[in-house]
């Protein structure tokens, strides 16, 4: 992946980046693993805004991933890799042995016409799923299974990569892309390798109109609103908020508050939070 940029002929021009798309080889995606979707847009079921500044976008097919790779024992080939509106990574389309196609992420390094394997014991190579148990110490690997069964949950995003620190019992201690260390279950399945596009957060977006595609509305500041609207509102010029630290629209504590419940069960697996 390349980044492009553009002569300031514009203003919206000047800091604005894109992708140069010149890894994507088709325009168009498989269809029989494409649907429609409803996107919420922060409403709920009577149409009521309940998360802020979401809303329009440009309307997008989506494209079922194989999170969970569990075709074992059959081969497949990989036939083009695709652009997917719905995440930041690139997505591969395979074509297994027995005529089955399914799309996975696209892993850094991975090519049309390699080969990948999902089995027990499949060889170390990028694209290939394994348990957690079978991948040695110091490998690097992302969609990795919360539990076992449940599809690649962790380590998804353009970029990730999720490091095996240590093994012992039934758990095997995985250093997360957030830096948080924890347990996760020896008996998960992960992939091999980095996720491609790694570039993607050194993008620029350039100008307000190009937020508003990606279905992301105006966020105004609670300072400059009113004492009706806002708890940082009102005063007279830039006034202080007037609080002891900064809080939501509800007012709750904001910025750097910590939201995880303090007794989730799964904390005993966390043997270092994200920071």
């Amino acid at each position: 992946m390349g980044i492009r940029f553009f002569k300031p002929f514009i203003a919206s021009a000047r800091n604005r980046s894109v992708s140069d798309f010149t890894e994507i080889t088709v325009s168009k995606p498989e269809k029989t693993l494409t649907n429609s979707f409803h996107r919420a847009q922060g409403r709920n079921n009577r149409g009521v805004i309940t998360c802020r500044h979401k809303g329009g976008g440009h309307k997008r097919l989506y494209r079922q991933i194989d999170f969970r790779r569990d075709k074992i024992g059959v081969p497949a080939k990989v036939v083009s890799i695709e652009y997917d509106p719905n995440r930041n990574a690139r997505i591969a389309l395979l074509r297994y042995e027995d005529g089955e196609k399914r799309y996975i992420l696209h892993p850094k390094g991975l090519n049309i016409g390699d080969g990948i394997l999902s089995d027990i014991q499949a060889p170390l190579l990028i694209g290939n799923s394994l348990p957690l148990r079978n991948i040695p110490l110091g490998a690097q690997i992302h969609n990795v299974e919360f539990q076992p069964g449940s599809g690649g949950q962790l380590g998804r995003a353009a970029g990730a990569i999720i490091e095996i620190l240590a093994k012992e019992g039934n758990f095997v201690t995985l250093r997360l892309p957030s830096k948080e260390i924890r347990f996760v279950s020896k008996n998960c399945w992960a992939t091999i390798g980095q996720v491609g596009n790694i570039e993607a957060y050194t993008l620029r977006i350039g100008k307000a109109g190009r937020n508003r595609w990606l279905g992301k509305r105006p966020t105004v500041r609670g300072s400059v609103m009113n004492p009706v609207d806002h708890p940082h509102g009102g005063g007279e010029g830039k006034a202080p908020i007037g609080r002891a630290r900064p809080v939501t629209p509800w007012g709750r504590p904001a910025l750097g508050q910590l939201t995880r419940k303090p007794k989730k069960y799964s904390s005993k697996y966390i043997l270092k939070k994200r920071k």
